[in-house]
């Protein structure tokens, strides 16, 4: 089959097109045809390295982190899905490799894909989904009447966080650019700070949740906008211990990872908030309930470009400027 892999971690790794083997089917195993792909800053964060401490690939790499498309085979034990159902999923950590042709991935990883949504904008969902509910449902339990704050609106995880935290009945405040504002407002933000203006930090005050997804300073400046006993929940580091034990990792990188958000813990504490580290998984029973709010109109995905599979590198590229609204596609099939 044909797939995108990379060789080696490194910024100026190129994605290069392979052909490999068709994947493996396990007993609790689904072989689908990918029909798209999503392209997501995560990819970047992998080729870069960036997780090669608590996740270590194997090189060559197939790269890909979502997708949607049509079951092949099904494993011996698998009871929910057969060929011919159309589906989409974020892969397990350890098994990424959307990039490509075929893609075998665990039973309950995998969802039914909306009625409603094409491929290309299927393939949009699963991994800014999933961390949006992840962060708003399972990590801060969102409650009616709370004030969220989501930074990057304009982004994949941005646009389906500020439509759910509405969803919940939060009032959402957002940070983008001032091309976007209008175009986030639409979405559901009730304040939309345009971050080449104005400082966030002085202007939003009393939130019980920060969701962010930018550098070291604007996580920060977060700490400023939240009432004692808020949440600031990063999707971009650092990872801290909790997350280590999670994941099930050695005791030596529990104590890395708390040294390395000790600096941001500390001052979280000193504001009486709580900083956690959100590293999304997956998850077909969450996407199911996201397809459930897709089908009632409560999330619409959004797209921003699709590529054609050939042109994968390009599409990794125009995720690399920071520039795409919503989610950039590989139209794979």
């Amino acid at each position: 089959m044909k797939a995108f892999s990379i060789d080696r971690y490194g910024k100026k790794v190129a994605l290069r097109a392979t052909d490999r083997p068709e994947p493996e089917l396990g007993k609790d195993d689904v072989l689908v045809e990918i029909h798209a792909a999503g392209v997501n800053p995560l990819d970047l964060k992998i080729r870069d390295g960036e997780f090669k401490m608590i996740l270590p690939y194997r090189m060559p790499l197939i790269m890909g982190n979502d997708l949607a498309g049509v079951v092949v085979r099904v494993g011996s034990r698998v009871q929910r899905f057969k060929p011919g159902d159309e589906v989409y999923a974020r892969p397990d950590d350890n098994r990424i490799g959307a990039f490509a042709e075929f893609i075998a991935i665990r039973e309950s990883s995998l969802a039914i894909k909306p009625k409603a949504l094409s491929m290309e904008e299927a393939a949009s969902i699963p991994l800014v989904g999933l961390t949006a509910w992840q962060a708003l449902v399972e990590k801060a339990d969102v409650k009616k009447g709370q004030k969220v704050l989501i930074h990057a609106g304009s982004g994949g995880v941005g646009t389906v966080a500020i439509q759910l935290a509405k969803h919940l009945g939060a009032y959402v405040a957002t940070t983008t650019s001032t091309t976007n504002i209008e175009w986030v407002k639409q979405l559901g933000a009730d304040i939309v700070i345009d971050y080449k203006k104005d400082d966030f930090e002085k202007v939003l005050h009393g939130y019980d949740l920060v969701l962010n997804s930018l550098g070291t300073e604007t996580l920060e400046k977060s700490l400023q906008v939240l009432k004692p006993g808020g949440r600031l929940i990063s999707i971009s580091g650092p990872p801290d211990a909790d997350f280590a034990k999670s994941a099930g990792l050695s005791g030596f990188l529990k104590l890395v990872m708390g040294l390395l958000s000790y600096g941001i813990r500390k001052k979280a504490k000193r504001r009486g908030v709580i900083y956690s580290f959100l590293y999304m998984r997956a998850s077909g029973d969450q996407l199911r309930k996201i397809t459930a709010l897709i089908d009632a109109r409560v999330i619409r995905p959004v797209v921003d470009r699709v590529f054609p599979f050939e042109s994968t590198p390009d599409a990794l590229a125009y995720v690399e400027t920071g520039r795409a609204k919503g989610k950039v596609i590989v139209k794979v099939k």
